[in-house]
């Protein structure tokens, strides 16, 4: 079986945010940890706005690994709140607070209040390749994209 990573998080206001709750599976099939809006008032995102969230937390990622940053899906489904750069990703070697950037993609106004689950992170490998820069590269029977073999 393989090792689990090990992810340390620091509160960075513990005084101001122990109730907002640090990053976790919300059920035991869940492959997401629910990130939390540490705001300190309800916060309106009208539509079309862009709005970055904090969550409260710094953390350290064991190198190898990403932190995936997504959409709930109920957040779009129900009110047209996404991320604007979906998926986020938070780098091992990033130490400063988590913030998630949402924007309101929905028709009206949506109230962002203290503790909202406003993401899901996914811990992930990565790998850092051995870049090799060629005069060609090989061929393949692939020819197009953005749509090519339709939709």
């Amino acid at each position: 079986m393989p090792e689990i990573p090990l992810l340390k998080i620091v509160r960075l206001r513990p005084d101001q945010d122990a109730d907002i709750p640090i990053p976790r599976y919300m059920t035991p099939g869940s492959a997401g940890m629910d990130l939390c809006a540490a705001v300190n008032e309800d916060t309106v995102i009208e539509p079309g706005d862009i709005f970055l969230v904090p969550t409260g937390f710094a953390m350290a990622i064991p190198q190898g690994y990403e932190g995936e940053i997504r959409p709930r899906s109920g957040l779009a489904v129900k009110f047209g709140i996404t991320l604007i750069n979906s998926p986020g990703t938070v780098d091992a070697d990033y130490r400063e607070e988590v913030k998630v950037a949402i924007i309101n993609l929905g028709k009206a106004p949506f109230v962002l209040k203290r503790g909202d689950r406003v993401a899901q992170m996914l811990i992930k490998k990565v790998y850092q390749v051995t870049i090799d820069e060629v005069e060609k590269l090989s061929k393949t029977e692939r020819t197009g994209g953005f749509g090519h073999t339709g939709i």
